[in-house]
């Protein structure tokens, strides 16, 4: 009977497990990054060849926001960090991720041409739907996002004064997130977190 009962026990608990992270919003996957310092890399801008590393935020609160001209729902949050941008709280740096994908023609091209397209596209994408970003960085092969624990397309990170992560958003930052976590008197794309943090500048 016991043989029976513990596998019985083992399948429940299994289910009940598999049900509640699949009902569970992936917004509020925690990151092990949390309070931990944002990893460095170095990497060329969509402006120029000349390297950013976080390290050149350091003193400032910032935000990065990983996007992509094919992400839809990069569109979808783009206007609401445009409008905060506008206020000039705190800078956003843009973080191209993967800009040129595997079945783009231009996968089979060198790395400086790749480059060169993903500037162009990343160009065009934000003349047109305006630029939020003081500046934005190309991670071509995904690197960087593999660092930062990327899910996918968009996300968006809070980093503080020492070159902490305080904050991670898995997903668009929309109005109805900034109602969802009660901070709709702040017109900022981030919590409760970042509004302390920018009560400390």
């Amino acid at each position: 009977m016991k043989k029976v009962f513990i596998p019985l026990v083992l399948f429940f608990g299994l289910v009940i497990f598999l049900a509640l992270g699949l009902n569970r919003d992936p917004r509020e996957i925690p990151s092990p990054l949390i309070g931990k310092p944002a990893p460095a890399f170095s990497l060329a801008t969509l402006e120029s060849d000349a390297a950013f590393s976080p390290q050149h935020m350091l003193g400032k609160v910032w935000m990065l926001n990983v996007w992509a001209t094919w992400c839809v729902a990069c569109r979808e949050e783009h206007p609401i960090l445009v409008a905060f941008a506008e206020k000039n709280q705190i800078p956003i740096v843009g973080l191209s991720y993967k800009e040129i994908q595997p079945q783009d023609p231009a996968a089979k091209q060198s790395d400086e041409i790749k480059l060169q397209v993903a500037r162009e596209r990343s160009a065009v994408w934000l003349k047109r739907h305006g630029n939020p970003y003081t500046t934005s960085v190309m991670d071509l092969d995904g690197r960087v996002g593999i660092q930062y624990g990327v899910y996918g397309v968009p996300e968006t990170y809070v980093i503080d004064q020492q070159g902490v992560i305080r904050f991670k958003h898995v997903g668009a930052v929309t109005p109805q997130l900034r109602s969802e976590e009660h901070t709709s008197e702040l017109q900022s794309p981030c919590n409760l977190v970042c509004r302390l943090l920018l009560e400390k500048k």
